[in-house]
């Protein structure tokens, strides 16, 4: 009898270790609730709004999709303090279908203060902490149908996640908190891909992702409050309809906001197309506030750069470090600084390579309008056309430009025009026909001290 039970035990202990192994393997965690077990059909045809409510309204924490199409007509609505810690997870081959105006998955939190760990209430972390969506697609049936939209959350999570054919794949409102949204696939959207809505936000960071086809901009932040904005490691291409306004796979618009974005990194990431949009921007940059500014510390390192009319359009920006980057298809220019201060740009490359920009089609080069107190340093810039100068630098005062390469660019290499206490040193500007062709040209200003002993 002994041996029997023994026996018996041993083999329910193994068959619960298979149940377990194989609900990890669909992406299945043993304390996920089926949503199928509400009346979700997941056939695309039924409508499954009221079964997975249900299944969330449940408070068992982890809402599981199988494989199927799970079509909806409204909000999935996480009430975050109601149903307590909540995730909703598919296994890879999961689709909801939002046929509905609205989000698809709409997260609410009540979290109101900060990122500090004292302002952060017991309920928070008990009840709402890190809503998660993962391992899921989500397909936008209706005009106004947006894939994930979360307000008052702390440690929002979205990862593994495929967003198309909506209005915006991620929507961020009022005020979160710790957002990381990783591995994720926003494609071919009508509106933005990341969008942070005018939102009191510290703490995002967006890894490994391919954001791209989104008419209304790939990554945006409007108004608001941002800190710590990280963007590493992603593919981002080609947000931006031909007759959309103008705007960026990145752009950062600081415009109506209370404090704006800053305390930014964009870093290791593939950005490009396409120039035929209107005053297109691989990254846009648009500071406020005109007298006391604090727009910007914000650094743009490593990376990929092209096919744009503006690879990087920094408008009233202060802190700004541009370094280790390689542009090239600026069809209006590569680089161009407009009313900003303390920006560091290089060492960095600008290049026309014939395999990507044949004659007669971008004009590349660098501008700074109305900036001061700026550093040019161990720029390599090659062929830039149809430009008063390949760096233009005008109306500007306290310029440091040192190091710098200045190839077989049209006209002249460098232009002062209305420079004041600037200086130029160390650089080499050289054509490979020389005649008609100026290293520098000068016109107005004063104070500047110009080292033309080593320039040829």
């Amino acid at each position: 009898m002994r041996y029997s039970v023994s026996l018996t035990l041993t083999v329910l202990t193994i068959a619960a270790m298979e149940f377990c192994v194989a609900r990890l393997a669909t992406g299945q965690t043993p304390s996920a609730v089926d949503a199928r077990q509400f009346g979700a059909k997941g056939d695309g045809e039924a409508d499954d709004t009221a079964a997975i409510q249900r299944a969330v309204d449940s408070s068992r924490g982890g809402v599981w999709l199988p494989h199927g199409a799970y079509r909806i007509t409204g909000a999935i609505i996480v009430n975050l303090n109601r149903v307590g810690p909540t995730s909703i997870t598919g296994d890879g081959t999961s689709r909801l279908v939002m046929a509905g105006p609205g989000p698809a998955i709409k997260f609410l939190g009540t979290h109101q203060g900060s990122a500090a760990p004292g302002t952060v209430l017991p309920n928070v972390w008990q009840r709402q902490r890190m809503p998660m969506v993962d391992n899921l697609e989500i397909i936008g049936a209706h005009e106004q149908a947006v894939g994930i939209e979360a307000s008052g959350t702390m440690q929002l999570t979205v990862t593994r996640v495929n967003i198309r054919h909506a209005l915006h794949a991620i929507h961020l409102v009022n005020r979160n908190r710790n957002v990381v949204v990783s591995d994720c696939h926003l494609y071919e959207n009508a509106g933005v891909g990341l969008y942070l809505d005018d939102i009191n936000l510290h703490q995002i960071n967006v890894t490994g992702c391919h954001i791209s086809y989104n008419r209304g901009g790939g990554i945006v932040s409007r108004g608001g409050n941002v800190r710590n904005l990280h963007v590493t490691g992603c593919d981002i291409e080609a947000n931006m309809g031909e007759q959309a306004p103008p705007t960026a796979n990145v752009l950062i618009d600081c415009t109506g906001g209370d404090y704006g974005t800053a305390e930014i990194a964009i870093t290791g990431c593939t950005i490009q197309h396409s120039h035929q949009a209107p005053d297109s921007a691989n990254i846009r940059y648009i500071g406020a506030d005109a007298k006391d500014r604090a727009w910007g510390n914000f650094a743009i390192t490593g990376n990929v750069l092209s096919d744009v009319q503006v690879n990087i359009d920094l408008q009233q920006a202060r802190g700004v470090v541009i370094t280790g980057n390689t542009f090239w298809s600026g069809f209006q220019a590569d680089l161009r600084v407009s009313d900003s201060s303390n920006i560091t740009i290089g060492p960095n490359n600008f290049d026309r390579n014939p395999g990507y920009s044949p004659e007669g089609e971008a004009d590349g080069g660098i501008s700074l309008r109305d900036s001061r107190d700026c550093t040019l340093n161990g720029l390599h810039i090659n062929g830039v056309r149809r430009k008063a100068a390949a760096i233009v630098v005008e109306d500007c005062r306290r310029i440091n430009v040192s190091g710098c390469t200045v190839l077989d660019s049209d006209s002249a290499g460098l232009l002062l025009k209305n420079v004041d206490r600037s200086r130029v040193s160390g650089c080499l500007f050289d054509h490979e026909n020389l005649e008609g062709w100026t290293p520098i040209n000068v016109e107005g200003g004063r104070d500047n001290r110009i080292d033309s002993g080593d320039m040829k």
